[in-house]
């Protein structure tokens, strides 16, 4: 995919998820499009993709959220479309859980709990271990049982999590789902060849 941006995806676009996407971007050398802030989502698939062609750096940030609605929301049609775009490669999602149980859910290849450990069960908001193998509930991960992504972490609320992820502790269970992506992505040795 030469020529191509290079995304992590998270399904949640809080006040919470702004700040603590902003810091983890500036930590790591990646950027966060802060405009894609918004709960739920305002800016347009096509508008998104042109603010990530035009980020000075990669990886980056992009935020998503249906802010709790069911079904197909704003936030998950603009994230389709980022997806699907031929300039964006995805490098994995960060699916974040909500307290929308019975709801919606999705399939996710690994979780960390609240404490940092991998985890093959699901976790809620708090980042505790649910007794599902493999899936999470949340508000704007509908559609991605349907998205052909190489990796989708599942966290609890991310900045949050009863303050074990907050940003004044350096944000450990999203900057671990941020690093999981990178290194399965082989993202940085890439970037070491070109």
């Amino acid at each position: 995919m030469n020529g191509s941006r290079h995304v992590i995806i998270i399904t949640d676009g809080d006040e919470y998820a702004l700040r603590t996407i902003e810091y983890i971007a500036t930590e790591i050398g990646g950027r966060c499009i802060s405009k894609s802030f918004g709960n739920p989502t305002k800016l347009s698939g096509p508008e998104i993709v042109q603010y990530i062609l035009h980020a000075k750096h990669d990886p980056v940030f992009v935020m998503f959220d249906d802010s709790g609605y069911i079904g197909e929301g704003s936030g998950e049609t603009a994230l389709q479309y980022v997806v699907n775009h031929k300039k964006i490669n995805v490098l994995g999602i960060i699916a974040v859980a909500a307290k929308t149980n019975f709801t919606e859910w999705t399939k996710v290849d690994v979780c960390i709990d609240n404490t940092g450990e991998l985890t093959q069960f699901g976790v809620d908001k708090y980042g505790v271990k649910e007794w599902e193998v493999g899936r999470i509930n949340g508000d704007t991960v509908y559609c991605l049982d349907h998205l052909k992504v190489p990796i989708v972490v599942g966290i609890g609320d991310i900045g949050k999590m009863a303050m074990q992820d907050h940003i004044k502790y350096g944000s450990p269970i999203t900057r671990k789902a941020v690093a999981l992506i990178l290194e399965r992505s082989g993202f940085y040795d890439n970037f070491k060849k070109e």
